[in-house]
């Protein structure tokens, strides 16, 4: 049996009213255990990337359900607080050892996420359950990165930046944030967005599915990911409602516009590198 033919027939008998929270056994639990420290090993991922882009790992998000659904709330203390969760917080032992950095009051890590070597993680900042963060990210304050979401290698998110959570549907991939990207302050990537590497994203950008993407690189509109190596940033668009009495001027939504990146943009990027030393 291996761990995917463990969680996959826990889910069967729990999705069929045969288990639940009371009458779960030590052995469903301890299915549960070690598919969380699978997480946290980085050794299974929610979403991989397959030649064709990127697909969901339908097993792995229903073992993150099953890690709610079959467990209790409980109270729990950390630092001094008290809370009350299902899960409690990821140890950060193993963290040390890889080069990684997390600074104190209020560097959330959830169990089940993978944080890689030599990220860095300033507070306050929260990583949730089945998140994968890549080798050499900087998460910084403010920053949430939601569950399921993929952040590659050497992503900047800068500060007050959200990376939404996508747990169900199970089929749907999460948020992608692919190798060597930022993000500026204040930026929002939500709904199963993909961002595309080496990108450089403008401070307080909205990338979700329903804002479309004008990509002056191809001459195109495109919905839910933005190409590698563009430099995006909000404009205001005409929108279809045209105009009405209560627009003065007619009515605008926002949309992505993304050009290639400029050489000024790519060395302003690169002078941020010193965090890492």
């Amino acid at each position: 049996m291996t761990l995917e033919s463990d969680v996959s027939d826990l889910w069967q008998r729990y999705d069929d009213d045969d288990v639940d929270a009371e009458t779960a056994s030590a052995d469903d639990y301890d299915t549960l255990d070690a598919f969380l420290e699978g997480l946290e090993a980085g050794e299974i991922r929610a979403a991989e990337k397959e030649s064709d882009g990127w697909e969901a790992n339908e097993w792995v998000k229903r073992g993150i359900l099953l890690n709610f659904g079959l467990r209790a709330t409980e109270a729990r203390s950390y630092g001094g607080v008290d809370y009350h969760d299902v899960l409690p917080l990821r140890e950060t032992g193993d963290l040390g050892e890889r080069g990684t950095r997390n600074t104190p009051d209020g560097t959330t890590i959830r169990r089940g996420a993978y944080l890689g070597s030599d990220c860095i993680m300033m507070s306050p900042s929260f990583v949730n359950v089945g998140a994968y963060v890549g080798d050499g990210t900087l998460v910084d304050s403010c920053d949430t990165v939601g569950s399921c979401a993929q952040l590659g290698e050497n992503v900047k998110l800068g500060a007050n930046t959200l990376i939404g959570g996508v747990l169900e549907p199970v089929e749907d991939a999460p948020v992608i944030v692919e190798d060597g990207v930022s993000l500026g302050a204040g930026c929002r990537v939500t709904s199963g967005f993909r961002v595309g590497e080496n990108s450089i994203v403008g401070e307080n950008t909205l990338l979700t599915p329903r804002i479309p993407v004008y990509d002056l690189v191809e001459e195109e509109v495109i919905y839910g990911h933005l190409p590698a190596e563009r430099r995006a940033f909000t404009r205001m668009v005409e929108s279809s409602v045209g105009d009405h009495d209560l627009f003065e001027g007619g009515a605008y939504k926002p949309a992505v516009v993304a050009t290639g990146v400029e050489e000024e943009t790519l060395e302003a990027t690169r002078r941020e590198d010193a965090l890492r030393e």
